[in-house]
């Protein structure tokens, strides 16, 4: 089921998309006119999944019986499938986005200095930004802002303090039930659904600020930095994670592809990884970090005013955010 979060009068409501993603079944409107009364865990995407299984299977139930009613998706506020998810981490998967991402952002902190052809010889010695040791032995993650996540068609106003404009191409997961210390083997049983996530990054402040060895900070945290969406497909309908053709466009033409099949940690691994002594709670969600070849920076090239960013995974959709330098 693709799973969505979409705005009607000002408020979230939970809906599941039907038609080829052309309409959208409101799960609560549904229930009551299919079954005569309310059902809590459609109050919001997040609360169904609390709700565990039974949510998901009373929910296909409800789109079976309830398609009479549903709305014309075209014009439709979607937002983020959690509009503030309980937790979010974002993670370090993919070798060849590392690689090429390092190698990028020396370019760019040399530049920023007064002889970079000096400086770039300086961190080729010394080893600054290469990949760390550390990714190959553990998976690596930070945690993102919550509060700043966004759904697709929303636009993106860049930070005052940045001129890099940066996109990623990610996807991820949600936690589907709480554990703690799970066993790699029985990881995949945690995964309700995945999404698409687009983490954007204020490359030249990125760059500044890792050096400090805390992992990003201004680089990442800004106002409406996390587009997620545009559904949850939930699990059930996504047999196989690692088989998935990645795409991002700005303005129409494509600037990169990848597929999840690269993957050099896999999301059992995460899940295995961040549970050791550590409750993981339904809800929760896990970025793939960037596929090779997913962003602006592995190319050297930077978004401007007004570009529009689409992000394509397969099996989920599209992902579409206009960034602006300054409010329209």
């Amino acid at each position: 089921m693709k799973l969505v979060t979409y705005e009607r009068k000002g408020k979230p409501r939970a809906g599941a998309l039907i038609d080829g993603g052309r309409k959208i079944v409101d799960l609560a409107d549904a229930h009551k006119e299919a079954f005569g009364k309310s059902f809590a865990g459609f109050g919001s995407v997040l609360a169904m999944i609390e709700a565990g299984d039974a949510a998901l299977d009373r929910a296909y139930e409800t789109v079976k019986k309830g398609k009479t009613g549903a709305i014309a998706r075209k014009g439709v506020k979607l937002l983020a499938p959690i509009p503030v998810p309980p937790q979010m981490r974002d993670c370090l998967c993919f070798e060849l986005h590392l690689k090429q991402s390092f190698a990028a952002a020396r370019k760019v902190r040399a530049n920023a200095t007064p002889d970079p052809k000096a400086a770039m010889a300086e961190f080729e010695r010394t080893g600054v930004l290469s990949v760390p040791k550390t990714f190959y032995e553990q998976p690596i993650y930070y945690k993102a802002n919550r509060f700043s996540v966004i759904g697709t068609d929303v636009d993106v106003v860049w930070p005052s303090y940045s001129k890099l404009m940066d996109f990623e191409l990610e996807f991820g997961f949600y936690i589907r039930k709480k554990g703690v210390d799970i066993a790699r083997d029985q990881a995949r049983d945690y995964i309700y659904g995945y999404t698409i996530f687009n983490d954007f990054s204020a490359r030249d402040a990125q760059t500044q600020e890792m050096g400090g060895q805390l992992g990003p900070a201004k680089g990442k945290d800004f106002d409406n930095g996390n587009a997620m969406g545009p559904c949850l497909v939930t699990a059930d309908e996504m047999k196989d994670p690692y088989n998935l053709a990645m795409t991002c466009r700005v303005n129409g033409e494509e600037w990169g592809r990848g597929n999840t099949s690269s993957m050099h940690w896999k999301f059992e691994d995460l899940i295995a990884h961040v549970s050791r002594s550590e409750t993981l709670y339904p809800g929760e969600f896990f970025g793939s970090g960037t596929v090779g070849n997913g962003c602006g920076l592995e190319s050297m090239r930077f978004l401007k005013h007004g570009d529009v960013v689409e992000l394509e995974v397969e099996g989920i959709g599209i992902l579409r955010n206009r960034v602006l330098t300054h409010k329209e």
